[in-house]
Protein backbone atom coordinates (compact mmCIF):
# COMPACT_ATOMS: atom_id res chain seq x y z
CA UNK A 1 0.00 0.00 0.00
CA UNK A 2 1.23 3.48 -0.90
CA UNK A 3 0.53 6.14 1.73
CA UNK A 4 1.27 9.85 1.47
CA UNK A 5 2.38 10.72 5.00
CA UNK A 6 1.46 14.41 4.78
CA UNK A 7 -1.24 16.15 2.79
CA UNK A 8 -3.03 19.26 3.92
CA UNK A 9 -6.78 19.47 3.46
CA UNK A 10 -7.61 20.59 -0.08
CA UNK A 11 -10.92 21.89 -1.35
CA UNK A 12 -12.98 20.48 -2.84
CA UNK A 13 -12.12 17.13 -1.28
CA UNK A 14 -13.05 15.35 -4.49
CA UNK A 15 -10.16 17.02 -6.31
CA UNK A 16 -7.75 15.88 -3.60
CA UNK A 17 -8.91 12.29 -4.00
CA UNK A 18 -8.55 12.63 -7.78
CA UNK A 19 -4.90 13.63 -7.32
CA UNK A 20 -4.31 10.54 -5.20
CA UNK A 21 -5.89 8.41 -7.91
CA UNK A 22 -3.74 10.00 -10.61
CA UNK A 23 -0.58 9.09 -8.68
CA UNK A 24 -1.89 5.63 -7.69
CA UNK A 25 -1.55 6.57 -4.03
CA UNK A 26 -3.89 4.52 -1.87
CA UNK A 27 -4.20 6.72 1.21
CA UNK A 28 -3.02 9.98 2.74
CA UNK A 29 -2.46 11.20 6.28
CA UNK A 30 -4.25 14.53 6.63
CA UNK A 31 -3.07 17.75 8.23
CA UNK A 32 -5.05 20.93 8.73
CA UNK A 33 -4.45 24.13 6.81
CA UNK A 34 -5.48 27.75 6.97
CA UNK A 35 -4.45 28.91 3.46
CA UNK A 36 -5.89 27.15 0.41
CA UNK A 37 -3.65 27.99 -2.57
CA UNK A 38 -5.48 25.39 -4.66
CA UNK A 39 -8.49 27.73 -4.69
CA UNK A 40 -6.63 30.45 -6.57
CA UNK A 41 -8.15 31.11 -9.99
CA UNK A 42 -4.78 30.76 -11.72
CA UNK A 43 -1.18 30.01 -10.75
CA UNK A 44 -0.18 33.64 -11.15
CA UNK A 45 1.39 35.74 -8.43
CA UNK A 46 -1.61 38.04 -8.44
CA UNK A 47 -4.13 35.26 -7.83
CA UNK A 48 -2.13 33.21 -5.36
CA UNK A 49 -0.69 36.06 -3.29
CA UNK A 50 -3.53 36.36 -0.78
CA UNK A 51 -3.44 32.68 0.17
CA UNK A 52 0.35 32.61 0.38
CA UNK A 53 0.37 35.73 2.56
CA UNK A 54 -1.62 33.76 5.13
CA UNK A 55 0.93 30.94 4.92
CA UNK A 56 3.86 33.30 5.45
CA UNK A 57 2.18 34.77 8.53
CA UNK A 58 1.90 31.28 9.98
CA UNK A 59 5.49 30.37 9.11
CA UNK A 60 6.69 33.65 10.57
CA UNK A 61 4.75 33.03 13.78
CA UNK A 62 3.32 36.55 13.73
CA UNK A 63 -0.15 35.60 15.01
CA UNK A 64 -1.01 35.77 18.70
CA UNK A 65 -1.92 32.53 20.46
CA UNK A 66 -5.61 33.37 20.85
CA UNK A 67 -6.08 34.11 17.15
CA UNK A 68 -4.17 31.03 16.05
CA UNK A 69 -6.02 28.80 18.52
CA UNK A 70 -9.38 30.03 17.25
CA UNK A 71 -8.31 29.33 13.67
CA UNK A 72 -7.24 25.82 14.62
CA UNK A 73 -10.65 24.93 16.02
CA UNK A 74 -12.25 25.80 12.69
CA UNK A 75 -9.75 24.00 10.48
CA UNK A 76 -9.97 20.88 12.63
CA UNK A 77 -13.65 20.70 11.74
CA UNK A 78 -12.76 21.16 8.07
CA UNK A 79 -10.40 18.19 8.31
CA UNK A 80 -12.94 16.03 10.12
CA UNK A 81 -15.41 16.61 7.30
CA UNK A 82 -12.87 15.47 4.70
CA UNK A 83 -12.06 12.35 6.71
CA UNK A 84 -15.73 11.57 7.17
CA UNK A 85 -16.40 11.86 3.45
CA UNK A 86 -13.53 9.53 2.46
CA UNK A 87 -12.56 7.39 5.47
CA UNK A 88 -10.93 4.77 3.25
CA UNK A 89 -8.61 7.36 1.66
CA UNK A 90 -7.86 9.45 4.76
CA UNK A 91 -7.49 6.89 7.57
CA UNK A 92 -5.45 9.07 9.93
CA UNK A 93 -4.66 12.68 10.75
CA UNK A 94 -2.43 14.89 12.87
CA UNK A 95 -4.03 17.50 15.09
CA UNK A 96 -2.68 21.06 15.33
CA UNK A 97 -1.50 22.37 18.69
CA UNK A 98 -0.71 26.04 19.46
CA UNK A 99 2.87 26.79 20.41
CA UNK A 100 3.40 29.03 23.41
CA UNK A 101 0.97 27.46 25.87
CA UNK A 102 2.29 26.15 29.17
CA UNK A 103 2.35 22.40 29.77
CA UNK A 104 -1.01 22.07 31.58
CA UNK A 105 -2.84 24.07 28.89
CA UNK A 106 -1.05 22.18 26.11
CA UNK A 107 -2.14 18.90 27.72
CA UNK A 108 -5.72 20.17 27.97
CA UNK A 109 -5.67 21.18 24.29
CA UNK A 110 -4.34 17.78 23.19
CA UNK A 111 -6.97 15.97 25.23
CA UNK A 112 -9.82 18.11 23.89
CA UNK A 113 -8.87 18.63 20.26
CA UNK A 114 -6.56 15.74 19.34
CA UNK A 115 -7.32 12.64 21.39
CA UNK A 116 -11.08 13.20 21.40
CA UNK A 117 -11.02 13.28 17.60
CA UNK A 118 -8.90 10.15 17.33
CA UNK A 119 -5.98 11.90 15.64
CA UNK A 120 -2.72 9.94 15.66
CA UNK A 121 -0.13 12.72 15.93
CA UNK A 122 0.58 16.35 16.78
CA UNK A 123 1.40 19.01 14.21
CA UNK A 124 2.33 20.49 11.87
CA UNK A 125 4.40 22.80 14.06
CA UNK A 126 5.89 25.83 12.32
CA UNK A 127 8.33 27.46 14.77
CA UNK A 128 9.16 30.92 13.49
CA UNK A 129 12.35 31.35 15.49
CA UNK A 130 14.74 29.46 17.77
CA UNK A 131 12.74 30.37 20.88
CA UNK A 132 9.61 28.80 19.44
CA UNK A 133 11.62 25.72 18.48
CA UNK A 134 12.62 25.38 22.13
CA UNK A 135 8.91 25.46 22.92
CA UNK A 136 8.54 22.11 21.17
CA UNK A 137 9.95 20.64 24.40
CA UNK A 138 6.63 21.27 26.15
CA UNK A 139 4.75 19.47 23.39
CA UNK A 140 7.14 16.52 23.59
CA UNK A 141 6.54 16.30 27.33
CA UNK A 142 2.78 16.34 26.78
CA UNK A 143 3.13 13.66 24.12
CA UNK A 144 4.75 11.41 26.70
CA UNK A 145 1.74 11.99 28.95
CA UNK A 146 -0.73 11.24 26.14
CA UNK A 147 0.50 8.01 24.59
CA UNK A 148 3.70 9.18 22.91
CA UNK A 149 2.02 10.72 19.88
CA UNK A 150 4.43 11.56 17.02
CA UNK A 151 5.32 15.23 16.49
CA UNK A 152 5.58 16.69 12.98
CA UNK A 153 7.85 19.76 12.93
CA UNK A 154 8.53 22.02 9.93
CA UNK A 155 12.33 22.26 9.51
CA UNK A 156 12.67 24.23 6.26
CA UNK A 157 12.90 28.05 6.11
CA UNK A 158 12.59 30.01 8.40
CA UNK A 159 13.93 27.29 10.73
CA UNK A 160 17.69 27.67 11.10
CA UNK A 161 20.49 25.17 11.46
CA UNK A 162 20.55 26.03 15.15
CA UNK A 163 16.83 25.37 15.37
CA UNK A 164 17.25 21.93 13.79
CA UNK A 165 19.98 21.08 16.28
CA UNK A 166 17.70 22.24 19.09
CA UNK A 167 15.05 19.85 17.80
CA UNK A 168 17.66 17.11 17.76
CA UNK A 169 18.42 17.83 21.42
CA UNK A 170 14.71 17.59 22.22
CA UNK A 171 14.58 14.22 20.47
CA UNK A 172 17.51 13.08 22.60
CA UNK A 173 15.80 14.15 25.83
CA UNK A 174 12.53 12.46 24.84
CA UNK A 175 13.70 9.18 23.28
CA UNK A 176 10.25 7.58 23.35
CA UNK A 177 8.51 10.38 21.42
CA UNK A 178 8.73 10.06 17.62
CA UNK A 179 9.73 13.37 16.05
CA UNK A 180 9.36 13.88 12.30
CA UNK A 181 11.78 16.41 10.79
CA UNK A 182 9.42 17.89 8.23
CA UNK A 183 10.82 18.69 4.78
CA UNK A 184 14.12 17.09 5.71
CA UNK A 185 15.71 20.22 7.15
CA UNK A 186 15.75 22.20 3.92
CA UNK A 187 19.19 23.69 3.33
CA UNK A 188 20.43 21.91 6.46
CA UNK A 189 19.54 18.45 5.18
CA UNK A 190 22.96 16.97 5.95
CA UNK A 191 22.67 17.95 9.62
CA UNK A 192 19.15 16.54 9.63
CA UNK A 193 20.16 13.19 8.14
CA UNK A 194 22.87 12.90 10.80
CA UNK A 195 20.43 13.70 13.61
CA UNK A 196 17.90 11.16 12.35
CA UNK A 197 20.64 8.56 11.97
CA UNK A 198 21.79 9.09 15.56
CA UNK A 199 18.35 9.21 17.23
CA UNK A 200 16.09 6.20 16.80
CA UNK A 201 12.97 8.24 17.52
CA UNK A 202 13.72 10.77 14.74
CA UNK A 203 12.18 10.47 11.27
CA UNK A 204 13.06 12.13 7.95
CA UNK A 205 10.15 13.52 5.94
CA UNK A 206 10.79 13.58 2.19
CA UNK A 207 8.19 16.18 1.22
CA UNK A 208 9.67 19.42 -0.15
CA UNK A 209 13.21 18.10 0.28
CA UNK A 210 16.01 20.40 -0.79
CA UNK A 211 17.17 18.26 -3.73
CA UNK A 212 17.11 14.71 -5.15
CA UNK A 213 20.55 14.27 -3.61
CA UNK A 214 19.19 14.86 -0.11
CA UNK A 215 16.50 12.23 -0.71
CA UNK A 216 19.05 9.76 -2.04
CA UNK A 217 21.38 10.20 0.94
CA UNK A 218 18.56 10.00 3.48
CA UNK A 219 17.21 6.77 2.01
CA UNK A 220 20.69 5.25 2.06
CA UNK A 221 21.43 6.32 5.64
CA UNK A 222 18.04 5.78 7.34
CA UNK A 223 15.77 3.86 4.96
CA UNK A 224 13.66 2.52 7.83
CA UNK A 225 12.81 6.05 9.03
CA UNK A 226 12.20 7.94 5.79
CA UNK A 227 8.64 8.92 4.94
CA UNK A 228 7.12 9.58 1.53
CA UNK A 229 5.11 12.79 1.63
CA UNK A 230 3.90 15.46 -0.76
CA UNK A 231 2.87 18.38 1.48
CA UNK A 232 0.02 18.84 -1.01
CA UNK A 233 -1.15 21.29 -2.24
CA UNK A 234 2.42 22.63 -2.19
CA UNK A 235 3.77 19.37 -3.58
CA UNK A 236 2.41 17.03 -6.22
CA UNK A 237 1.73 13.31 -5.58
CA UNK A 238 2.89 12.20 -9.03
CA UNK A 239 6.18 14.09 -8.85
CA UNK A 240 6.83 13.25 -5.20
CA UNK A 241 6.31 9.54 -5.81
CA UNK A 242 8.57 9.65 -8.86
CA UNK A 243 11.33 11.25 -6.76
CA UNK A 244 11.26 8.35 -4.31
CA UNK A 245 11.25 5.73 -7.04
CA UNK A 246 14.07 7.47 -8.91
CA UNK A 247 16.42 8.01 -5.95
CA UNK A 248 15.74 4.95 -3.80
CA UNK A 249 18.63 2.46 -3.54
CA UNK A 250 16.42 -0.64 -3.89
CA UNK A 251 12.89 -1.92 -4.44
CA UNK A 252 12.71 -2.94 -0.78
CA UNK A 253 13.55 0.59 0.36
CA UNK A 254 11.05 2.05 -2.10
CA UNK A 255 8.30 -0.13 -0.66
CA UNK A 256 9.23 0.84 2.90
CA UNK A 257 9.41 4.56 2.22
CA UNK A 258 6.22 4.67 0.16
CA UNK A 259 4.10 3.01 2.80
CA UNK A 260 5.45 0.43 5.22
CA UNK A 261 7.36 2.94 7.35
CA UNK A 262 4.41 5.22 8.00
CA UNK A 263 2.15 2.23 8.66
CA UNK A 264 4.59 1.09 11.33
CA UNK A 265 4.97 4.56 12.83
CA UNK A 266 1.28 5.43 13.01
CA UNK A 267 -0.08 1.87 13.35
CA UNK A 268 -2.48 2.27 10.44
Amino acid sequence: MIIDSIEHVMLPTESQVAQLDEASVDQAVLFTTTPHPERAATATLKDIESEMTVLYKILGATMDIATRSSQMVGIIEEMRRAMGAYPDRFPAAFGPVPLGLDQPHTHEWVERHVLTNGFVGLGEFTPGDDEQMRGIEIVAAVSEECGRLPLWVHTFTPVTRRGIRTLGDIAKRHPHVPIIFGHGGGYSWMDTVAIVRDHKNAWFDLSAVFSPLSARVAMNEVPERCLFGTDAPYGDPVLSRALIERTSPSDAVTEAVLGTNVQRLLKI
